[in-house]
């Protein structure tokens, strides 16, 4: 009888109290673990393969790194308060100085060829990878928007012995992601840029090809980080056209990263690790195509704050919706702004920026408007076709 009421008895004070303190710390615990385990805190500055993967390897093995740390001549890294940034700087010293941008899934190797057929004709050419992406180092405190993206290049132009500002100092070739790079610093920076050369620019592109599924994941942050990174870089080690595995993935990374023909994230992946575009086993594969995807799959395992970029680019860079920016390229002298883009590109569709972006810029009469063949890769695909519109761009 005793033990019964000693079971019915409520719990006392310090008892009560106890449990409470318990639940509450086991709370706290289980949300810290929680939030450290899908949504960790970056380093700032997250340190790039020239002083992590690179003095690993042996020499058999950095033979391999598709893309070598002095690809391009006049190599150099720039020290700067968000990291090193890999630079490469050559070609005649009294030439045009022309500065390239790269897209947002590998590095400046895809503009090896222009860049090469440029300084071929006497141009002083400036090429560098953006943070997170080839030998730059990565930035996991600051969003990857047109704010860093303008430092990054004022860096850089600071970082050479000759002078690289100034008016109507420099001529920028801007591809994809860096179109979109280019066309809001040459707004912020108008009497700066001589010449501005857009390959299939990024900026204008319709919400409706990108694709709902992605547009909300990597804007909403509803998706948790970890997982998101995880899904993404699954997604970008896919092989160059294995269709098998693309029918194989799961429906949750469906959902997560959209669907193939809608997807932004999947075009900024083609553009990287599918440059054929149509995702069988059997379509040809160009050892230009073939180096690029391999890079970046090296880049998943030997560049810790590429993933992180990658995510992050697509969630605040000028990909879409740079109206007012584009307004500027109208006040630009005519004959100084070239657009010129892919005949079969499914992001950058050319019908698209004819409606949207040649009435912005003043209309073909403002501005050097040329398609060539090739898809969103033309400029390391068909690079002769679009050396040959820059040439005829220039007069060279």
């Amino acid at each position: 009888m005793d033990s019964m009421s000693d079971l019915c008895r409520k719990p006392s004070d310090s008892q009560s109290t106890a449990v409470i303190a318990t639940t509450i710390a086991t709370t706290i615990t289980l949300w810290w673990l929680a939030r450290w385990t899908l949504y960790p805190q970056r380093k700032p500055i997250i340190a790039g393969p020239l002083t992590t993967t690179i003095p690993k390897l042996s020499r058999e093995e950095l033979a391999q790194v598709p893309y070598q740390p002095d690809h391009f001549p006049g190599a150099r890294d720039v020290v700067t308060p968000y990291g090193n940034t890999r630079v490469y700087e050559f070609g005649p010293e009294d030439g045009r100085k022309v500065l390239f941008l790269h897209g947002i899934s590998t590095s400046c190797m895809t503009l090896s060829d222009i860049a090469h057929g440029l300084a071929a004709k006497g141009c002083r050419v400036m090429l560098y990878d953006l943070f997170g992406r080839g030998y730059s180092d990565g930035i996991g405190d600051l969003p990857f928007d047109t704010r860093l993206f303008t430092a990054q290049i004022l860096l850089v132009l600071a970082s050479s012995p000759l002078s690289w500002t100034g008016t109507d100092a420099i001529s920028i070739v801007g591809y994809s992601l860096g179109g979109g790079i280019a066309v809001n610093f040459a707004a912020a920076f108008p009497h700066m840029v001589a010449s501005l050369v857009l390959l299939a620019p990024a900026g204008l592109i319709r919400p409706e090809n990108i694709g709902r599924a992605s547009r909300l994941v990597f804007t909403s942050g509803v998706v948790p980080e970890r997982l998101l990174e995880t899904l993404t870089k699954r997604r970008l080690r896919t092989p160059i056209g294995n269709a098998v595995s693309r029918r194989r993935m799961s429906v949750a990374e469906d959902a997560v990263l959209g669907e193939r023909k809608e997807g932004f994230v999947d075009a900024a992946v083609q553009e990287a690790v599918d440059p054929s575009g149509n995702g069988t086993a059997e379509a040809p594969v160009s050892p230009i195509e073939a180096k690029i995807a391999a890079y970046v799959h090296w880049m998943l395992d030997g560049h810790e704050g590429f993933v992180p970029a990658f995510m992050s680019t697509i969630r605040f860079a000028p990909l879409m919706g740079q109206h007012e920016h584009w307004r500027e390229l109208a006040k630009r002298r005519p004959g100084t702004t070239a657009i010129i883009l892919g005949r079969t590109d499914e992001l950058i569709q050319k019908h698209d920026y004819a409606e949207d972006a040649l009435p912005l810029v003043g209309g073909k009469e403002n501005v050097f408007w040329r398609i060539v063949p090739g898809g969103h890769n033309f400029p390391f695909t068909n690079s002769r076709e679009a050396l040959e519109a820059i040439y005829e761009f220039w007069g060279m």
